[in-house]
């Protein structure tokens, strides 16, 4: 079992990584998709799944005594799946600016995606008991170095997350839209 920790930990600090580059360096630094018309849908997709993640993080990685926030995390998981697919299908016209999504960073989508839904299955391994006869959800765990790593980066990835989506949230609105763009030109970097 404690492999699983230290490998859904893994997979979730990755996944952070890649993700903050790719939703904030990219999409909203260098690219500023949420300034451009044609990227408008997917800046919304991404602010959708900017705010389920940490409320999966809450429910699925954190919550573990309560059978309701364990389902709530699954619900989310797959509204993010749904979410997910959408964003896939329609990114080819949201990036037609730039005559679609470069190569590279279709490999960054895949890798971050690869990792965020290996950190969930991982967490499913540890929180679901299969038998013969039932499914079982295990809702205590002995203390172990490797669980208490994994609850500690789970919950210090929430602040930064919650960060992310409120930001991704409030670019798709006029008024912070202006302010960002006002700062944003006075730095000159990247």
């Amino acid at each position: 079992m404690e492999i699983l920790f230290y490998l859904a930990t893994f997979c979730l600090v990755l996944f952070m990584i890649l993700a903050t580059y790719d939703g904030f360096f990219l999409h909203i630094w260098k690219y500023e998709l949420f300034r451009r018309p044609e990227s408008a849908f997917e800046h919304k997709t991404h602010t959708i799944r900017a705010i389920l993640f940490p409320l999966i993080v809450w429910c699925l990685f954190l919550n573990e005594t309560s059978w309701a926030s364990f389902l709530l995390g699954v619900s989310l998981v797959v509204i993010d799946l749904i979410v997910l697919a959408i964003d896939a299908y329609s990114e080819q016209e949201s990036r037609s600016f730039m005559g679609g999504l470069p190569r590279w960073e279709y490999l960054i989508h895949l890798f971050s995606n690869a990792f965020h839904f290996s950190a969930i299955a991982l967490v499913l391994a540890f929180k679901l008991r299969v038998s013969d006869s039932a499914v079982q959800f295990v809702s205590t765990f002995a203390p172990s170095p490797g669980y208490e790593f994994f609850t500690f980066i789970s919950a210090n990835v929430i602040p930064g997350a919650l960060l992310l989506a409120l930001l991704h949230f409030v670019l798709m609105l006029k008024k912070p839209q202006a302010f960002w763009n006002n700062c944003r030109t006075k730095v000159i970097c990247c």
